[in-house]
């Protein structure tokens, strides 16, 4: 059995597999999608999530509700399970091609949502595969048969396990006025998690508020989201999730004539921001 407090070697784990040469953008680009992850971990009795049972909806899941669908007959205590969450970080040319647009995304940014969102499921895969072999249980939430999106009188639109809210738990980030998480790598960034029947000490998180590291909450001034969004779903009151999700379908189209592949991306309101690639200075 592991010793509980010594968890770097999941962050190596992640980090390794995360190297594959399945890592890419494919089409003309030869270059990964992403860069190094960031990895972060909670345990399963965090009091964080039972709250979002309140915040985002009774339909999101604990990490002891998920660990139960993959092992009925043998479900892991809450204590018992490791959340293990990753970050993404858009590389720096996806950046700033991305930043250089005002309406659709930039080819490798839509790239980096359809094909890199598909490593990141491989990923989900394959360090659960390896955490098994291992001899932990383990499974991802967002890759359970009948997970997606639904209706939320809370939310507009939720999921059973959302990514932003398991990362910002296990320590990684914290909530935009967009919505996004802002991370040591910014908020240009794509989230994973799994869980394992592992111990693990609980998360030190570096903050208190959910929204430390938003300019717009922290200090009361930015908008540069609000400026990036092209459809104005962005505001000082919030994200309006209806208008951002009409024009990421509206970009479906654009993707196919522009690009040749089917998918659909924005990301504008994630660059060219104070928090793109970092925390915000000010709030360092």
């Amino acid at each position: 059995m592991v010793n509980r407090d010594d968890t770097g070697w999941i962050t190596d784990l992640v980090v390794g597999l995360s190297q594959s040469p399945e890592n890419a953008m494919h089409g003309p680009f030869d270059e990964p999608a992403w860069g190094t992850p960031l990895v972060g971990i909670a345990r399963g009795d965090d009091a964080l999530f039972a709250a979002y049972k309140e915040h985002v909806g009774p339909e999101h899941w604990t990490p002891a509700e998920a660990m139960a669908l993959a092992y009925p007959h043998d479900p892991p205590a809450a204590e018992e399970i490791a959340v293990i969450s990753w970050i993404l970080p858009q590389t720096a040319r996806t950046r700033q091609d991305n930043r250089a647009e005002r309406v659709y995304p930039a080819e490798r940014w839509a790239r980096s949502r359809m094909f890199g969102e598909a490593f990141n499921s491989l990923l989900k895969q394959r360090a659960v595969q390896a955490l098994r072999e291992a001899g932990y249980d383990a499974m991802s939430p967002t890759l359970w048969p009948g997970f997606g999106m639904v209706d939320s009188a809370r939310c507009v639109f939720a999921s059973p396990w959302s990514e932003r809210h398991i990362a910002h738990a296990c320590g990684l980030g914290t909530f935009g006025l967009c919505d996004g998480l802002i991370t040591p790598a910014g908020k240009a960034v794509r989230l994973g998690s799994v869980l394992a029947r592992l111990p693990v000490p609980p998360a030190e998180r570096p903050y208190a508020d959910h929204h430390a590291y938003c300019l717009h909450y922290a200090l009361g001034h930015c908008g540069s989201c609000i400026q990036r969004c092209p459809v104005g779903a962005i505001s000082p009151a919030g994200h309006d999730k209806r208008l951002c999700r009409a024009h990421l379908d509206a970009t479906r189209p654009i993707v196919l004539e522009r690009y040749g592949f089917q998918g659909y991306a924005c990301g504008l309101c994630q660059t060219g921001t104070p928090c793109e690639a970092g925390i915000p200075e000010a709030l360092r």
